[in-house]
């Protein structure tokens, strides 16, 4: 069972800074882009006066003013960071860790969404098993059949409630390339400006009790096998891991919070059961 954590609070000025950054930073940023886009068009077909310079940059001044409040939301309340939490490993079989807080802290090199202590992890090749295909210059992209990880079972780490389930989104190609690397960047910067959703795709939330979360990333399209207000046990597969979202290939981004909105919570650290917190490159087996 995790240990007894205090559930996450939030103080007015945090509340005000989630409201303004969730709402109204997709639509500041979209607006800068309209307002660009139309100034654009407007030269180009000579269709009169474009949108005045100051205009613009008033615009990007404002959607630019909402950075501040996002790092509001997402900074690590009390500079103090907190004891990790033991749980159950959220995979079988034989893996490797990537993006890990044994390395560094946020280990994605940023709180938001609650991630300062997520990892990514990737399934390696058994004996008989396909190879998963290295970073490397070509194909550019590659269908999700050729990863291991695709389609490979995720546990409940805990005995459970689930509260969240998300799974419509679609599983894209592969960007572990070198050519595909500046359209995942573009790519990257777009969902971020749409939001938590776009970020970590297809997801589940689970409330482990006493104020401890545990978020499921990049999943596959459909493959939820629980359903909102469930109780779940520990080991019970619970989806498939996919490609969906701000991904390279089919992984599984495992994190825990002090809340269940990724969004407004904070990053909580974790041990796994038997395997501990896997450094970067370090295959595991569990």
């Amino acid at each position: 069972m995790p240990e007894s954590r205090r559930p996450g609070t939030t103080g007015t000025a945090r509340v005000v800074a989630v409201a303004a950054v969730r709402w109204l930073r997709p639509w500041l940023y979209g607006l800068t882009v309209v307002l660009v886009l139309t100034d654009v068009v407007s030269d180009v077909l000579d269709l009169g006066p474009g949108v005045p310079g100051p205009v613009l940059l008033v615009a990007a001044a404002v959607a630019l003013s909402t950075e501040p409040l996002r790092w509001l939301v997402t900074r690590n309340g009390g500079g103090t960071e907190p004891g990790p939490v033991e749980v159950a490993p959220p995979v079988t079989g034989r893996w490797s860790a990537l993006n890990s807080p044994a390395d560094k802290v946020p280990s994605h090199g940023v709180r938001a969404y609650g991630q300062a202590y997520a990892i990514d992890v990737l399934r390696e090749s058994g004996e008989g098993e396909r190879v998963r295909p290295a970073f490397g210059w070509w194909p550019p992209a590659r269908r999700n059949g050729a990863f291991p990880a695709f389609g490979e079972p995720v546990l409940a780490v805990a005995d459970a409630t689930v509260v969240r389930v998300r799974d419509g989104r679609r599983d894209h190609l592969s960007r572990n390339s070198f050519p595909a690397l500046p359209f995942f960047f573009l790519e990257a910067s777009l969902r971020d400006t749409a939001g938590v959703g776009a970020i970590v795709g297809n997801h589940l939330v689970l409330d482990l009790g006493n104020g401890t979360y545990a978020l499921y990333a990049h999943l596959g399209r459909g493959s939820a096998e629980v359903r909102e207000g469930e109780r779940v046990r520990t080991g019970q597969v619970i989806a498939r891991v996919g490609n969906s979202g701000n991904s390279t290939e089919p992984h599984l981004h495992f994190q825990l919070m002090d809340a269940a909105d990724p969004y407004t919570a904070r990053g909580v650290p974790f041990t796994w059961r038997g395997v501990g917190v896997p450094a970067n490159g370090e295959e595991f087996t569990a």
